[in-house]
């Protein structure tokens, strides 16, 4: 398990993806690895949401990896204060010309499931898991 907190902030969001990655490195799953890259996308769009959606001035997000090593599945999990919650009902694609909407179609065509559950304190924690990994 790794927990970090992060700014709610673009760099913030960067900083989340790119320690995603390094502690998925230090647990053995190899940098630019299909498991690591799919693992930077969920990480880079849940915490673009959390920062974009979820953001309460003066409130941080939180950053929560794990990996199971026997099934190979990692979950991410973003945390916000904010009590908006995204619908885990099958996304709806966004208009062709919209600039934004597509982070959770993402989310949902790369992850195994994903989902949204109650956190300690305000907010929502907003998860994603990867398909198992043959080992």
């Amino acid at each position: 398990m790794f927990v970090q907190r992060c700014s709610a902030t673009r760099l913030g969001a960067t900083l989340a993806r790119r320690l995603a990655v390094w502690k998925l490195d230090v647990w053995g799953i190899q940098y630019s690895s299909p498991l690591s890259d799919t693992v930077a996308l969920l990480v880079a769009e849940l915490a673009a949401n959390s920062v974009l959606h979820g953001r309460v001035p003066g409130r941080d997000f939180e950053l929560r990896l794990s990996y199971a090593y026997r099934t190979g599945v990692v979950r991410v999990e973003i945390s916000d204060t904010h009590e908006a919650r995204p619908d885990p009902a099958p996304v709806s694609r966004p208009d062709a010309e919209a600039d934004g909407g597509r982070g959770l179609l993402i989310v949902e065509a790369i992850a195994a499931r994903w989902g949204v559950s109650d956190r300690l304190g305000p907010g929502k924690a907003v998860w994603a898991e990867t398909e198992p990994v043959a080992r």
